[in-house]
Order: structure tokens, then sequence, then C-alpha cells
């Protein structure tokens, strides 16, 4: 790891005029928030534009948000601690902490009824897999076989955060290859039957509290409920439609690949944590070690692939870098090659649904998060304006003593 490095007083100015620019005109974001941090502080913060389009209220710092698939790192931080704890063995059947994971079965096609051949899985799924999206499951917006289990046999989505939503057959033989889905959101489940307690509160005492996390829930509190941004719809032409959207104010299932609420603020004191070895501003969340062997490539022979937008109101065609190598560790995504923003090698990072997202750069002491509501995932002005502030900061780092 080397020094830490600082963006130049030129940075700011820079980054403001993004997020300026990504707001201007009928076809750019509602409303954005961005935040940049090294290990001590976070040294950027920005916000433009609107929470909802047709009011008044101003995007600010402090805005809460939706943050999808960044929970996802939140549930892996847990896991990883009850690793240290040993009391989750990752190569050991996921089933003997979760025995309703072992009852699920491999789709094999439709009949000529339309229903479901299924049949019994190669080997047992581990915690392991769960971590790194290998262990058979997809989304309906990125699997066409899943897409056609929710509009012909009424599979719930993963928003509705029921337990329901959770039954899906397994795509594939457990570990044969890499594919984005509801992994985490099972790793949850195995974190809560071993904790014995909701997936929440397991966030709140071993991970939100020594970091610091105050406005971060499965639940918006009336405070966070104020200050809440609406989502918005990328329509043919091009432009914003507001879109009536909550996630279930009091859910089934503490979903740990897409849940919770937080504000950006928060999540800087999240990506901090990982920048330092572990060390939140109240206390260790987890060891140094610990860190060092999550941010190693977990794949074993599998690719991370471009993700298909197969419903194209929730996401577009999406993949970071393309044509360049990316693996995955826990439980991120690792960029195996420098990146055209300047993001170097071996750097961890992904995002949310509705195009957030976030990096964090272990050598170079610096990590960033850029935040939008909009569908569907993908969006190219939201996911142009993150490039752009990504590629602002590393054009103007400097190293400092």
């Amino acid at each position: 790891m080397t020094d830490s490095v600082r963006p130049s007083t030129a940075f700011k100015t820079e980054v403001d005029n993004i997020l300026r620019d990504a707001v201007a005109g009928n076809t750019g974001v509602p409303g954005v928030v961005a935040m940049a941090t090294d290990r001590v502080e976070t040294f950027y913060e920005g916000a433009a534009g609107k929470r909802q389009l047709g009011h008044d209220a101003e995007m600010t710092t402090d805005t809460v948000l939706a943050i999808f698939s960044t929970t996802k790192a939140i549930t892996g931080t847990a896991a990883l601690q009850l690793v240290e704890e040993g009391r989750l063995d990752l190569d050991a059947p996921a089933k003997t902490y979760l025995p309703e994971i072992g009852e699920l079965q491999v789709i094999e096609g439709f009949d000529e009824t339309g229903d479901v051949r299924l049949r019994a899985p190669k080997r047992d799924i581990t915690t392991r897999m769960l971590l790194t999206h290998t262990a058979g499951f997809g989304y309906d917006f990125f699997n066409a076989a899943y897409a056609r289990l929710a509009q012909e046999k009424g599979q719930p989505s993963v928003i509705t955060a029921s337990r329901a939503a959770l039954r899906t057959p397994l795509l594939f033989d457990p570990g044969d290859r890499w594919e984005y889905g509801s992994n985490m959101d099972w790793c949850g489940q195995v974190i809560e039957a071993i904790a014995g307690e909701r997936l929440g509160d397991v966030f709140q005492a071993r991970i939100f509290k020594p970091l610091g996390l105050r406005e971060t829930a499965f639940t918006l509190s009336s405070a966070m409920r104020e200050r809440v941004a609406g989502m918005h719809a990328r329509l043919a032409d091009g432009t914003l439609s507001a879109l009536p959207f909550e996630l279930p104010p009091e859910p089934e299932i503490h979903m740990g690949g897409h849940g919770l609420y937080s504000t950006v603020s928060d999540y800087m004191r999240f990506i901090r944590m990982w920048l330092n070895d572990g060390q939140g501003e109240n206390g260790r969340v987890l060891k140094a070690e610990t860190v060092r062997m999550a941010e190693q490539n977990h794949l074993r022979g599998q690719s991370v692939t471009m993700l298909p937008g197969v419903i194209p109101a929730l996401s577009n065609d999406a993949e970071f870098f393309p044509g360049q190598r990316k693996s995955w560790g826990l439980t991120f995504m690792i960029n195996d090659e420098d990146a055209p923003t300047g993001r170097p090698a071996g750097s961890l990072g992904w995002a949310g649904l509705a195009n957030l997202f976030y990096w964090i750069d272990r050598r170079n002491g610096v990590g960033g998060f850029w935040a939008t509501q909009i569908l569907p995932f993908g969006d190219p002005a939201s996911f142009g304006g993150y490039l752009a502030f990504e590629t602002a900061l590393y054009r103007n780092l400097h190293r400092v003593a």
C-alpha cells in the first residue's frame, strides 16, 4: 500500500462542474450526490439537482437513497466477521446453517405446457459460492429464464423482500460459472441463521455502530423519510419521469443483496473501513488479514461477464470497463487491469440498480461514491457522469507526505 494521496485544488471545481453538467437539460439526471474519501476523511462532497422531478426539494449531501446492491458489500462484511469467529466455514455446505437452501433444484428448461423441468444439483451450495455469485442464482432483469418464471408463473421479484422471492430454482450447478443474482440475499439468511438475529440487527451492532453509521437501515425512520430521494424512470425519448417506488417499509426478509437505505456520507465511512484494513471510527470491524484475504480473486476458473438487460425498464446491457478482465473478491468486483479512469488494477467496486456506483482503491487509499435514483441500470447520463467523476479524481491526484 502506498502513501496517502489527495487531489489537487482543481478537483473540487472540476467535479462541481461535472455534477452541474449531469443535471443540465431534460436528458440529464434529476439529482446526484457524489463524495470522495481518503483513509482519514471525506475530502469532496457535492450534490446537484432535485430529489424528485416536479418538487422543490434540492438534492443535498444528506439525502437518503435506496442503495440497492451496494448493500451486498455490507452483508459480505458481516459474513467475514462470522468467519473470523469460527462460526462460518465458507466451504461447508450452506445447508449446514440454513437447511432450506439445500432443497433448491436446478432448472433444465420448460416443458411443452410451460412448466419448469427440475433436477437435483450435482453439488452443494457453499457460502463462498454465495459471496462470489457462483451458487447458481440470477435476477429476472438479467436472466431470461427467471424473467419467464416471473411473467408466466408469478415468481415474485426480489424487490418484494419476501421469502417466496428467494425460492427460485438454480440456473446451473453450484460452482459451474459466475452469474450475478440473489446470492447475497441467501447469504443474509445464512448470517441470520448463525447469529440468531435479523440481518438489520446484526448490521447495527457489528458494523454500523463501530463505523458511526447513523442513517443506514432496512426501514426508513421518520427523519430519514423527510430527506429521501424519489425514484425516476428514463423514457424511450431520453427524458425522465418520476416513478412511484418504495421498498417494503416492514420487509418480511432483510435482503442482504439490496434492501438498505442510506446516505452517501454513511457509505463513505464503510469505504474508509476497507481503506483502513478493517478499522472503523469507533472500533475494529474486520481484522487486517481478513481484508487482505477478501480483496483477492476468489473465483475458481469462472469469469465475470457483461450483465444483459433482459427487462429494459430495469436494466440496459451493462459492463464495467468492457474488454478488460474482471474478477470477484469477498464481495466486490475487482478490475484486474488498470482502468481507463485511472483506477489501478486490484481495486474493488460495484454498483446499485438505481445507478449508484462506488470504488475502493486500497493502493492509493482513496474511494468514491456517485448516487442517483434512476432506472434502468446503466443509464448513460448517470454512468457517464460517474466515470467522469472517477477520472477527474485520478487526473488530479498528487502524493502528500
